[in-house]
């Protein structure tokens, strides 16, 4: 009989993009869409995505592999909501409350998400809130 594999699903949303990260046991190899996190591009969305694995203690994240699959949104959007599935999974895989308090004083956003979304727009006008101007009166 085999032995049974831990492995966790989480999901990160940030505005429109939706990260994936599936995680198991492994040797710390972190990809973001099948490419290693050291050499991810743009260097501001790699110091975002890296912020969670900064914050562990024990070096916990070297134990384990992390694939993330981020679609939707723009370069950023889908820098954070990486950066929440890997938050969330990290503490999902260790089940620490100390690596939860380390998160939520670093930045709750982390763990709760970001729960804005962009208003619709409305007509009379060319966005959301902006009307179009009267020449009158």
């Amino acid at each position: 009989m085999s032995k049974a594999r831990k492995v966790l699903v989480l999901t990160g949303k940030r505005k429109t993009a939706i990260a994936r990260a599936t995680v198991k046991a492994g040797k710390g190899r972190i990809r973001v869409n099948n490419i290693p996190v050291e050499i991810f591009e743009p260097k501001l969305a790699r110091d975002k995505i890296m912020e969670p694995i900064l914050l562990v203690e024990d070096e916990v994240w070297k134990q384990v592999d992390i694939n993330v699959k981020v679609s939707g949104g723009g370069f950023m959007g889908q820098a954070e909501a990486a950066r929440v599935a890997i938050a969330k999974s990290l503490l999902k895989w260790t089940k620490s409350t100390r690596l939860e308090t380390a998160l939520r004083d670093y930045d709750r956003t982390m763990i709760a998400g970001d729960p804005r979304r962009t208003e619709p727009k409305k007509f009379g006008g060319p966005g959301a809130r902006a009307r179009d101007q009267k020449s009158y009166r």
